[in-house]
């Protein structure tokens, strides 16, 4: 279910990272090689940006396979970025909001992006959406269970918590009341990462001399650097450092 990535580090353009390497972002959309589930991620896809001088980042999406957009090959060719966070989908449900449903989603500084599945979805989330005021429920992007986990992301991070806690605490809260969901979550403001290993595959690559971080649903290319995180884990990462937390598992 779906394939992202976050880059921090030099200015490179957007293809060096998603259309360029031989399985990037733009191969994964239809020939993974290390997704556990679905096959083909071409419900849409998006990639968010961040500009020097500007802390908001833009955003291109489309609801469409991405290898069906010339347009974004183009783009990606010239656009340069020193923070990058992009998606490839492959929907929980069908035919939900198009364009809107798909990552990163974006608030203010922050860009994010869910891999997985909250499994029950949407019935399984009743008992945490009562925690949302009902003016962010109706402010939702799309009807999907990731613009869901993203509105429970956002509660915290406007609550002042650090990235980190703001990705964990929903992890565990959605695991408790459904159980068996896969929650690799990504997020990003232009200056650190932020990333979740929960029931799916998740790898980073780090080089401190470069200043260059690179978190990923799998490898781009066969970089013998490349890290594979373990399940259940919580990821930390600036331009020159990676740290990785164990995450409980919620109580039964």
């Amino acid at each position: 279910m779906c394939r992202h990535l976050a880059y921090l580090g030099p200015a490179v353009p957007l293809g060096r990272l998603l259309t360029d390497p031989v399985h990037g972002l733009l191969r994964q959309s239809w020939a993974p090689r290390m997704q556990r589930y679905g096959t083909v991620n071409a419900d849409g896809f998006g990639v968010g940006w961040y500009a020097p001088g500007d802390p908001v980042p833009g955003r291109y999406r489309r609801a469409a396979p991405v290898w069906g957009d010339l347009s974004f090959v183009d783009l990606a060719r010239v656009v340069r970025s020193e923070a990058v966070l992009a998606a490839v989908r492959d929907a929980t449900l069908p035919g939900a909001d198009g364009e809107a449903a798909a990552a990163p989603f974006a608030d203010g500084t922050w860009l994010f992006s869910h891999n997985g599945a909250v499994r029950g979805w949407p019935e399984s989330a009743v008992p945490l959406a009562s925690d949302l005021p009902p003016a962010e429920l109706l402010r939702l992007a799309a009807r999907t269970d990731s613009a869901f986990v993203w509105a429970l992301v956002l509660r915290r991070l406007r609550a002042g918590e650090d990235p980190g806690t703001a990705l964990a605490e929903p992890v565990r809260e959605l695991a408790a009341a459904a159980p068996g969901s896969r929650l690799n979550l990504l997020l990003t403001d232009g200056r650190t990462v932020a990333a979740t290993a929960w029931g799916d595959s998740l790898w980073y690559l780090s080089d401190p001399q470069a200043g260059r971080t690179v978190v990923a649903s799998e490898p781009y290319d066969d970089d013998p650097r490349w890290a594979e995180v373990p399940d259940r884990t919580l990821l930390t990462a600036s331009r020159t450092s990676v740290l990785l937390t164990p995450l409980k598992e919620p109580a039964p």
